[in-house]
Parts: C-alpha cells; structure tokens; sequence
C-alpha cells in the first residue's frame, strides 16, 4: 500500500475546505453589511423612497344620521273573545276586512239566552203587578208599609235580573269596539265556543307607534341639543325594503327609567299611516338627523388602532410625523367625527400608514380636504 500518497490527499481535500469556508464567511459578512448600509439610509427618512398624501381635517356644520332598530305597533290592537257559552252560528266578516266601529261580526248562538231574557221578564211583569197591587192595598191600610217595602224590593231584584239577561243576551252579538283590521280567525263557523275563547285580534292602524331604544350618551346629546321649549323631536322610518316611509313621525313619549342591563332608554315615536301601508307587528328603523356645528370630520381611512384606541399620524417640524390618539364622537360611512385630539389646522397622513413609523421624516403632497372627502362614498353634508 501508498501510505504517502494517500496522506497527502487528506492533506490536500483539508486545505481545499478550509478556502471554501473562508469564502462562505466572507459573503456573509458583505450580505450583512450591505443589510446594516441599507436599514441606516431608510430608517427615519422617507423623502427619497415615497411621496405621501397629507390632508388636514374638515371643519364645518354637519348632520349626523342615526338609525335605530324599531317595533311598529298598532295605536290600538286586541283580542276578542266570547263573552258566552254556545256555538258560533255566524261571522259576518272576512279575515283582514276593515270594519267600521259597532258593526256586527260574530253571532253565538243565542237560543238558551233568548229564553233567559223571556224568563226574566215574565217575572219582572208579575213582580210589577204584585207591586202595583200591593201599594192600593196599603194606600187603603188594608196592608202594612212592611208587606209593600217587601213587595218593591221583589219587583227590584226582577228587574236587575231582566237586565242581567238582555245583557248575557247581547253579548251573543260581538261586534267592534272601534274601526280597524281584522286579523286571522282563531274559530271557525259551528264552533262550540267556551266563555273566553278567543275569536281573532283587531288593529286600529289609522295612526302607529313605533318603539326603539337610545343609547343613554345619545339621549344626554339629544336633550341637550333640544330646543328650549320645544319637547317634540321629529324622526323618520326606514321600513324593511330600505325604502323611507312618506310621512314623519313625533317623538311624544320617552320611559321613566334607563335599561341598566342594555344601558339604553326607550322611546315612543307616532307616525299617521292614512294610506294604510304599515301594519301591526312590522319592523324597520327610525332615522334621527342630529345636527353637528362646527364638526372635526376626517376619513376613516386616515386612522390606526392601536388596543381599541384609534391614532393618526400628525405631521410636524421638518416634515417629521408624530402619533396622535383621538377620540371619536360619531361614526358615518367614510368618515368619523373627532370630539377629542385634532383641530382643523393639523396636517394627517392620508395615505401610507403601514409603510411609516413615528419620527419618521416623510415628503408629501397636500390634498385638500374638500377634494379627499367629495371622493369618498359620503359626503359630509
């Protein structure tokens, strides 16, 4: 065997791995400095990567439209229901049939309270003659004052029963209590109705009450918004095809107490419903225009969130931008209302918020705030 061949083989493939990771190293020493050149000549100025767009936050006189889910009820809606025992004999209405107060609709069979009604009055006619009789006698002394005070009080109590009976007899006939709707019949022709059972339920639609609740922040601005002297607040209806209904509506009620688990407050708008187009039980949302003056608007678009607190970025001094927390008033598609942390004299960053970070030093251009919100899906009006 070679020995020294083969020893210096190992000796020539040791010096030929050693050049390769010296090469290695080299490389990665240049990749990281030039990582390190770069990361120096970007970070804390912008100027020469990007141009921003800048716009400053529009103040002016607007109105802010909020809607709230609502119940629409009937100014008036029962039930009927049967006053007697006995078979319904007839309906002389149909189901959603308008009817006019006092007209006649159901019919109980009125057999047993017709011979009820005979019977009470045959005995207030011989309770009457008895008495009649009775008082001759006793203006002729032929009987004593007791035997005629007894002999009233017959005739009395005879009488009581016959309007007993003409009462039980009328409560055969159920008719309106007041002009509406009819609803869905619980009953139908030949029925064995109970006392009590229920034939079917009735609107008066002519006018409606509609029920939402309000926040109670939004309450407090409302009532101090409201003009002195003037406790009616005006409201809209958005009905359930997203369509507004023609006629407005008066806030004339508000409850006592605040929902402490909702943390809201309920109120009652009235709205007239002449064409009869809104019925019992429909949905929809009430539309409140609140007025706003001098309002701080800026774009959504223009704002961060950093743990549920929304932030823009301010640019400064020599064009360096700095982090602002804000707080938001109102909200509308587009746009927020800022209460808190801008004026209309400061310059936010439009465009870009993901590719900057506080101190940095940007180049911008100016967009007028008119022009960014005409070019957004709502315009503050």
């Amino acid at each position: 065997m070679n020995i020294p061949a083969l020893t210096n083989h190992k000796q020539n493939l040791i010096v030929f791995n050693t050049i390769i990771m010296k090469r290695i190293l080299m490389l990665m020493s240049l990749s990281v400095l030039l990582t390190h050149t770069g990361c120096n000549s970007t970070h804390g100025h912008k100027e020469d990567a990007d141009q921003f767009e800048v716009t400053s936050p529009l103040k002016k006189d607007t109105t802010l439209i909020r809607e709230y889910v609502c119940q629409i009820h009937a100014i008036q809606h029962i039930e009927l229901r049967a006053l007697v025992k006995g078979y319904l004999q007839k309906i002389y209405v149909d189901e959603g049939q308008y009817v006019e107060k006092g007209q006649l609709m159901f019919q109980i069979l009125p057999i047993q309270y017709q011979a009820e009604l005979n019977k009470a009055q045959a005995e207030a006619d011989y309770a009457e003659i008895e008495y009649q009789n009775t008082k001759i006698l006793s203006d002729s002394n032929v009987v004593s004052p007791i035997q005629l005070a007894l002999a009233k009080a017959k005739f009395e109590k005879a009488k009581a029963e016959l309007v007993y009976a003409q009462t039980r007899m009328q409560f055969t006939e159920i008719r309106a209590p007041f002009s509406g709707l009819m609803d869905m019949f619980q009953v139908r022709l030949g029925s064995l109705l109970d006392e009590g059972d229920l034939l079917t339920t009735m609107s008066d639609i002519s006018q409606l009450w509609v029920y939402f609740n309000v926040p109670e922040a939004e309450y407090l601005t409302y009532k101090q918004n409201l003009k002195k002297g003037d406790d009616l607040l005006q409201v809209n209806l958005k009905m359930a095809n997203h369509q507004l209904y023609t006629y407005p509506g008066i806030v004339k009620t508000i409850e006592a107490d605040f929902n402490n688990q909702t943390g809201t407050l309920a109120f009652r708008a009235t709205f007239p419903n002449p064409d009869g187009l809104l019925r019992h039980g429909e949905t929809g949302n009430v539309v409140l225009a609140e007025p706003i003056k001098d309002a701080i608007i800026i774009p959504q678009k223009a704002t961060y969130e950093v743990l549920d607190q929304k932030y823009v970025f301010v640019v400064g001094k020599d064009n360096v931008i700095k982090a602002k927390r804000i707080t938001i008033g109102a909200e509308m598609p587009d746009l927020y209302v800022v209460s808190e942390g801008l004026n209309a004299n400061d310059k936010i960053l439009l465009e870009g918020l993901r590719k900057v970070r506080e101190n940095d030093t940007i180049s911008y251009k100016f967009e007028d705030p008119e022009k960014v919100i005409s070019h957004l899906k709502l315009h503050a009006e």
